[in-house]
């Protein structure tokens, strides 16, 4: 990101971490957080730690406060892979989330298996009645982009627009100096 913005990108695009339910639930997780990304001259609001269901679900009260934490310090969160996991709404309800990602198996089946559909439209009908932004993941196809427009999906993501790449050609292909 540091980067990006050095070689003139005026407003470079948040990175999004995978923080694993050990990481999260560790003794001073959101100091060292922070303190990671100023050792490297980032501002914690260009960093979107993506956290799973579990580990906020499995020792609730300890995530919401670090999860709180982190939000103080400027980070955005999101829950990675929603729906896989025993998640309680009221919990949801109680985090200081921004995103729900939808999990790739509901969005791949979502055509051909009206439970994944339903999944699909309730969860982003509840993210939507909570203020939350909505990302699909593992989009493939043109017909499931299509679906996911009619349901007013906020964002997608998947092999139909790109695999995983390098930074040098996620640069060339997709972002644009200032």
């Amino acid at each position: 990101w540091r980067a990006w913005r050095e070689a003139g990108m005026a407003q470079p695009p948040p990175i999004a971490v995978n923080v694993s339910a050990m990481q999260m639930m560790a003794d001073a997780f959101a100091e060292r957080a922070l303190a990671i990304v100023r050792a490297h001259g980032v501002p914690a609001q260009a960093i979107e730690l993506e956290i799973t269901e579990s580990a906020l679900m499995h020792h609730p009260d300890k995530a919401r406060h670090v999860a709180s934490q982190l939000v103080e310090q400027g980070f955005a969160l999101s829950i990675d892979d929603f729906g896989t996991g025993y998640s309680s709404l009221a919990r949801l309800n109680d985090l200081p989330v921004s995103r729900l990602k939808i999990d790739m198996s509901f969005v791949r089946g979502m055509l051909a298996q009206p439970g994944n559909l339903a999944i699909v439209t309730a969860v982003i009908g509840m993210a939507r009645a909570l203020g939350l932004r909505t990302v699909a993941e593992g989009v493939e196809t043109p017909e499931q982009l299509a679906k996911l427009r009619d349901l007013q999906c906020g964002e997608v993501q998947g092999w139909l627009f790109a695999k995983a790449m390098p930074a040098a050609e996620l640069e060339r292909l997709w972002l644009r100096p200032a």
